[in-house]
Formats: C-alpha cells, sequence, structure tokens
C-alpha cells in the first residue's frame, strides 16, 4: 500500500490542477500530506485483513459489512481528509447503501485486494465487492476490478504489454493515447472512466517507481487519486525505495501507520 499512498500524499499539492503539468516538481512539496485516498485505502485493507483472520474472506455479505464499518470507522475518525460530496454524504448519515457512483474513489482505494488473493478471478471478485458497497455503477465497478487486475498481474511478473492487453481486452479502456497526447487536454474530473485508464498508461510509461509518479502527477487534473491509481500499480511491479517507504511512514498519523504496519508483515 505504500505506492498508494505515496501517490496520494506527493499528488496532493497539485490537485485541482494546481500543478505546471511537468515531471520536474519538488517530490515532496510542503504541502504534500494524505487525503482521503489514503484513509479509505487504509480502510479497505484493515477490513480485508479481519475477514482473512475471521475466514469469512468468501462470504459476501460479511466482508462487505467489514468493509462498510471500516469506512465509516476512518471516515469519522478522519472527517476533513477530502471526501467527494456524495461519499462524505455516505460517511455523515452512516449509510450502508450504496449510491450508484462511478467515481474514481472505486480505483484509489482497492489496492489491497491486489495483493491478498492467490489468483485473478478471486482479485476481481473483491475489488467488485470493495467498489460495490458505495460504486455500484458500472464504471465503478470497472475501475475497481482493472486497478486490481494491474496490480495482480504486474506483483505476478506480468510484463507491462501483457497488462496491457489484458485492460483492454477485459474492460475496454482506450490505452492508444500516450501521456503526452493526454496531458495538454486533461483537466480536474473524477469519475473512473476518465482517471483510470491516464492512471494505467502513467504506469506504462514510467521507468522506475519515482518516474511513474512524477509522469502521473505531470499529467494534473485530480492527481492525488490519480497518482493514487498509478503508484499502487508501480508498486507491485517495481517496488518502493525504501527511504520513500520511511517519509510515507514519517508523514502519516500513528494509527493509519499501525494498519500499514500490520499490512506489511502480513505480506511477509
Amino acid at each position: 500500500m505504500y505506492g498508494a499512498i505515496l501517490g496520494d500524499m506527493i499528488g496532493s499539492p497539485y490537485e485541482f490542477d494546481r500543478g505546471r503539468k511537468t515531471k520536474d516538481f519538488p517530490f515532496f512539496d510542503k504541502g504534500a500530506t494524505f487525503t482521503d485516498d489514503s484513509v479509505m485505502t487504509i480502510a479497505i485493507a484493515e477490513a480485508l485483513m479481519q475477514a482473512i483472520a475471521d475466514g469469512v474472506i468468501n462470504d459476501e455479505a460479511a466482508t462487505k459489512d467489514m468493509m462498510i464499518d471500516s469506512m465509516h470507522k476512518w471516515g469519522h475518525r478522519y472527517p476533513g481528509a477530502g471526501y467527494g460530496g456524495r461519499f462524505y454524504y455516505w460517511l455523515r448519515d452512516n449509510s450502508r447503501e450504496p449510491y450508484n457512483s462511478f467515481g474514481n474513489g472505486s480505483a484509489m482505494r482497492v489496492a489491497a485486494a491486489g495483493w491478498l488473493f492467490d489468483d485473478l478471478d478471486t482479485t476481481r471478485k473483491v475489488a467488485r465487492w470493495t467498489s460495490e458497497v458505495t460504486h455500484n455503477h458500472p464504471e465503478g465497478i470497472k475501475g475497481a476490478e482493472a486497478t486490481a487486475s494491474a496490480i495482480f498481474m504486474a506483483r505476478n511478473g506480468s510484463t507491462k504489454g501483457e497488462i496491457k492487453e489484458y485492460i483492454i481486452n477485459e474492460f475496454g479502456y482506450d490505452l492508444s493515447r500516450s501521456c503526452d497526447v493526454i496531458r495538454p487536454g486533461y483537466y480536474h474530473v473524477e469519475s473512473c472512466q476518465e482517471t483510470v485508464p491516464e492512471a494505467i498508461t502513467a504506469f506504462f510509461e514510467g521507468n522506475d517507481f519515482e518516474d511513474v509518479i512524477r509522469t502521473a502527477v505531470s499529467l494534473g487534473g485530480d492527481c492525488d487519486t490519480l497518482t493514487c491509481i498509478s503508484g499502487s500499480i508501480a508498486e507491485a511491479f517495481y517496488g518502493v525505495p525504501d527511504d520513500l517507504k520511511k517519509e510515507c511512514e514519517d508523514r502519516l498519523p500513528a494509527d493509519l501507520l499501525e494498519v500499514l504496519k500490520k499490512w506489511t508483515c502480513s505480506r511477509v
């Protein structure tokens, strides 16, 4: 999850098109901080780890209840993290019903599902569940499944070409545009269909973890979320340098860090 959280932190000062659409920027600007992307990534990871520990991970209803409980818990603990409007009201009202969103929040928080399972079918199934509890629009579900699939394939040794072919064939995203083509006209948009393909393209064009992050930020738009998604895939493909992991840890409050550490220990 370091990749997702670092992407969120590093992209956060440039959200709402506040950057200069360049790869040449301070990697940790003074405004770099975690946002709702990191909080909900942690929430989903905690819920899935608990579902596995309790032996209910194959029970859709039980696992979804755990995810809803976890998102409510962490959302109320960090109410000012920058949630989208509809998700904020979902949290505020302690709702347990989805609201047909196709926002990119489903893809930004799905990283844990890409790491926890031994086959792609289960990965996609659980990724779908992580979306359906709020973002049950087909595009929201597709964004979560595509992101988790890319993470799964990257950590299991697939090439970028293999990942690209799978994402195009399975999800129908247009991955033909380069970042140079995307960048000039790209703007702040919070839908999966206009964030996930761009995030995956940034991953394809990056040469290492840091370069993926810089490429994603350079696109602009909702770049904390876009870079969160790119970073989650880049971690699975390249790993994350130790100095960046340390920077991530130093910028997280103790309770979020505790879950991240638990996650890290569970992956060893």
